[in-house]
């Protein structure tokens, strides 16, 4: 079964397929450039379901099954925000850092400064967008909540993981081994959705 991620991360492909490879016996996860399908995806959804569909769509007109997804954080202190802007929080804060992970991370940091512990609660968001070659559609979500925390813990992982305290494990997620996180992630769980899904339809798989 061939699908195509509306991507060119290889990375993010290598993990998409390690997850449903659990699901899916003969499963191929192509890369847009895969499919000669080029520039750049324009996100102008309000939600992450929207984005992800948006990224899908394109995804499909390969022929092939097509996905999107769309993640983020979201802090309920500061009114859902990071939110769809996760990747960017720090240039749309005008942080006068760097606009990376790390700038993104010091830009949270600053908007959460006089916010007590109690409040800091926030969830990690992952949806996957699907369409099928006829023209179905259907998204997933997966959410994982957490704690921002006031300062780093733990190596591992990327963008906000180290300040994101996941209680149940007792560790951020940038503590966590990959089995661990995969186990309890929004993206983790998106995808055992999306398997689901997947397999509730008549698409041949």
């Amino acid at each position: 079964m061939k699908l195509v991620l509306a991507s060119r991360n290889r990375k993010k492909i290598g993990e998409l397929k390690a997850l449903l490879s659990k699901h899916f016996a003969d499963i191929e996860i192509l890369s847009l450039d895969d499919v000669g399908i080029t520039g750049e995806i324009e996100e102008n959804g309000e939600t992450f379901e929207e984005n992800a569909l948006i990224k899908a769509r394109v995804a499909a007109t390969s022929g092939y099954i097509g996905l999107g997804d769309d993640s983020g954080l979201t802090v309920d202190a500061l009114g859902g925000a990071p939110g769809i802007y996760s990747a960017r929080y720090a240039a749309r804060r005008n942080y006068a850092g760097d606009h990376d992970d790390e700038g993104n991370n010091q830009a949270l940091l600053t908007d959460l400064a006089d916010v007590p512990p109690a409040e800091r609660t926030a969830a990690f968001v992952c949806t996957i967008a699907c369409v099928l070659p006829d023209g179905r559609e259907f998204v997933v979500r997966g959410e994982t909540g957490g704690v921002i925390l006031s300062e780093y813990a733990g190596n591992g992982g990327f963008g906000y993981d180290p300040l994101f305290y996941y209680k149940p494990l007792g560790k951020t997620f940038a503590e966590l081994s990959p089995e661990e996180k995969n186990a309890v992630s929004h993206r983790g769980l998106a995808v055992e959705l999306f398997a689901k899904a997947l397999k509730g339809t008549d698409v041949a798989l």
